[in-house]
């Protein structure tokens, strides 16, 4: 019997969703635009104060795990239990995210007890706001060569932590957080 997601190990989710990098798919802005248009339809649009689309399947010509991550920025006033049951009835996952901004929660989908399956997508709920995912996403837009060097290092952390989603993640971090400063400062911002 296969044991249900929300009762493996890190490790057993670690092999069972190894970190897979594609080169850059010019369908990713196609396939964000459909999947946004069933979370406007199952959420109702007069929660959401904003949705985006970011992460590396955003930025064109970068390599990216073929995962399409979208902010879904809601309202103060949003009923999040019936947000999870809506997103949750179009074939998501519920994912409580204690670390993460209020409300604290994220939702999957493509992730099955025996793998990945189709397209995978990671919803990361918010209360509107000035998110760093944003800036990060619209500065390596704008500067291809830092782009290039992010691809690089993910190539580097791919080999070194293939299993190990959290350490992958986290060899990112300093990156990351240096490129969202230089963006904050820089002027010229996409929105």
């Amino acid at each position: 019997m296969v044991k249900p997601l929300n009762e493996m190990s890190l490790e057993e989710l670690g092999r069972l969703f190894p970190i897979i990098l594609s080169e850059y798919n010019p369908d990713w802005p196609a396939i964000y635009a459909s999947e946004k248009e069933l979370i406007e339809h199952a959420v109702g649009k007069d929660h959401i104060k904003r949705i985006s689309h970011y992460g590396s399947t955003s930025i064109p010509g970068i390599i990216a795990k073929p995962t399409i991550d979208i902010l879904l920025e809601v309202s103060d006033d949003c009923d999040n239990e019936e947000l999870i049951r809506n997103l949750v009835d179009i074939g998501y996952l519920y994912n409580p995210q204690p670390r993460d901004p209020p409300p604290h929660m994220m939702l999957m989908k493509g992730y099955t007890p025996e793998g990945f399956v189709g397209q995978t997508y990671h919803i990361h709920v918010r209360y509107g706001g000035d998110w760093d995912e944003l800036y990060f996403r619209d500065y390596l837009i704008l500067h291809p060569d830092v782009a290039e060097e992010y691809s690089k290092l993910k190539r580097r952390l791919k080999e070194e932590y293939q299993f190990d989603r959290e350490a992958y993640t986290q060899g990112k971090a300093a990156f990351i957080q240096s490129v969202v400063k230089e963006a904050r400062n820089e002027p010229g911002r996409i929105e």
